[in-house]
């Protein structure tokens, strides 16, 4: 897990130079040769100099341009794993945020909800799949 300290912001060059860079790109290669990146469309995840890292340095990664804006429906956090994390904070108080936020059975299961989601979203013309799935 990687924490922010308070106050730092976000922009474009402590994203790639630091989150990316030295830590979250590193950490993804130790667990996974082969991987897909994708990001939604903050500010820093668009810069410039963060795309050309990320299609410099990752096997595949899937640019901005290739995908389409509030795309809550296709992201397997969005629909799946930060709900099953919400409902779990409320229910009881939470003693180990590792062991609460990443069960692989949930991980598995939004990521293998994935293709069948994009399939949708081309069925629907990037419409709501709430109707679609």
């Amino acid at each position: 897990m990687i924490f922010i300290d308070p106050g730092v912001k976000i922009n474009g060059d402590y994203y790639c130079n630091v989150l990316l860079s030295q830590q979250l790109l590193p950490a993804i290669r130790q667990i996974s040769g082969e991987f897909i990146f994708h990001q939604d469309n903050a500010p820093a995840h668009r810069a410039r100099e963060t795309i050309n890292l990320l299609e410099r340095e990752t096997p595949a990664f899937i640019s901005p341009d290739l995908w389409p804006p509030n795309s809550l429906d296709l992201n397997p956090v969005d629909y799946k794993i930060w709900v099953i994390v919400q409902q779990r904070v409320y229910q009881t108080k939470v003693q180990d945020w590792l062991t609460c936020s990443s069960q692989q059975t949930v991980i598995d299961e939004a990521i293998d909800q994935w293709r069948k989601r994009l399939h949708s979203c081309i069925r629907v013309r990037g419409g709501c799949l709430e109707d679609a799935l």
